[in-house]
């Protein structure tokens, strides 16, 4: 148990979570005289290897280039000229953008933080309370991981051996009640802060047929993903090249992208692979370590023996998630966790792809909740509201939230019917 103790302690401790896994896993091969050290090396570049991977850097780069390319822009007036009358209509705005951004950057923090840049500052020119602000920019951008390509599908998908593909499919219908549900109490918190319209009357069609067919190319390329990968045209891994190709196309089609943005876009993409790899490579050393040692055996013989009642079951698991989320980055969390929880909910009956929409959800929540919260962090800093002005305004994003987890967990066929109509 060495291993796990020098994992906990090195988090406890402020060590970068992919360093603390790194150790950890090395004090395995260095002590337990079964096999030689080399062996930590091989296990760290093995990983590397895989070609299911090859998507996270590729869908990585289409949000970067989404950026760059003005894609960003274009969506962001798309959805103000749909919602910007209504009353709160910058945080209706925040919380759309969201989810058209969710099919481009796949990336929760990526969406948090740009929205902070762009969207906070502007709402809080037009009077929003900007602890509101944040936390609607907060918690909408939970909504991004679960519409394709969320990164945090691809992670799951790899590590527990779960179809992408599926997984991609199962994550639309979940992100568009998630966005319904998240608009219905922005308009509700509106009327509670008497918050004005952005625009003093509804857009005309015609305004908003010019914004959508400004946003109509931007628009395809999630389209172009989910459609793809239905009709069997490419694998995940390819569509992730693919979303890459048609960002280019269409930053290059509005004349906003050029040989002066290939260096940004590069080291962009490359700095923020290098992070989600090193911790998956860490991951996948100490993930020998648990298994040499059977511990996702027992740990789902342990869990078993409480219950093998789904519904008992899935409350533990959800409760353990929430718990390991708010000490432990998401996504390391999703690594360390998925190979432990995918046999035991499978044990009992529980589909992976319904699972993974769960367990992605869930760990992302954590994102946004004290005391570690990254998204929180990563919005506060940009903002400058303060941890206890977002927690209090966040309050009721966090009941909407995790009742939203309830559904999730237990009404399966939001996230099964799609991949079964293609599947089956």
């Amino acid at each position: 148990m060495l291993p796990v103790f020098i994992l906990l302690l090195g988090i406890a401790i402020g060590i970068p979570v992919a360093f603390a896994i790194g150790m950890a896993a090395l004090s395995f091969f260095l002590t337990s005289g079964a096999m030689p050290p080399e062996i930590f090396v091989q296990r760290i570049v093995a990983v590397t290897h895989s070609f299911p991977l090859l998507a996270v850097p590729l869908f990585v780069m289409t949000g970067v280039v989404m950026n760059f390319a003005g894609i960003t822009r274009r969506m962001m007036a798309f959805a103000e000229a749909m919602t910007g009358h209504w009353r709160g209509g910058l945080a209706q705005v925040n919380v759309l953008l969201s989810t058209l951004m969710g099919g481009v950057s796949g990336s929760a923090n990526a969406d948090t933080a740009m929205q902070s840049k762009v969207l906070v500052p502007e709402m809080t020119r037009r009077g929003y309370d900007p602890a509101f602000s944040t936390a609607v920019t907060a918690s909408s951008s939970i909504i991004s991981v679960i519409i394709p390509p969320g990164i945090g599908l691809i992670l799951y998908g790899f590590m527990g051996n779960v179809s992408i593909g599926q997984l991609f499919l199962a994550g639309i219908v979940p992100g568009m009640v998630i966005c319904m549900g998240m608009m219905a109490l922005v308009a509700v918190r509106a009327r509670q802060l008497d918050l004005r319209p952005a625009f003093p009357h509804r857009m005309t069609w015609a305004g908003r047929g010019r914004a959508f067919a400004q946003a109509f190319l931007a628009l395809l390329v999630p389209v172009g993903i989910v459609a793809g990968i239905r009709c069997g045209f490419f694998t995940p891994t390819e569509a992730g090249a693919m979303a890459v190709l048609l960002a280019v196309l269409v930053g290059l089609i509005h004349g906003d992208l050029g040989v002066a943005h290939i260096v940004p876009i590069l080291e962009q993409t490359m700095q923020a692979t290098a992070v989600i790899l090193l911790v998956i490579c860490a991951a996948h050393a100490f993930g020998f370590y648990m298994t040499w040692e059977r511990i996702p055996a027992m740990v789902a013989d342990a869990m078993l023996a409480l219950t093998r009642n789904p519904v008992v079951l899935l409350l533990i698991v959800n409760l353990l998630l929430i718990l390991a989320g708010m000490f432990i980055e998401g996504s390391a969390a999703l690594i360390l966790l998925t190979p432990v929880l995918v046999p035991v909910v499978t044990e009992v009956g529980v589909d992976p792809v319904h699972f993974g929409i769960v367990m992605v959800f869930n760990l992302t929540i954590a994102g946004v909740t004290p005391p570690l919260g990254t998204l929180m962090f990563t919005a506060c800093a940009i903002t400058g509201v303060s941890i206890g002005q977002f927690i209090r305004s966040s309050i009721p994003f966090y009941a909407l939230l995790f009742a939203m987890l309830l559904i999730l967990t237990f009404v399966p066929q939001l996230s099964l019917w799609l991949p079964e109509l293609r599947f089956d």
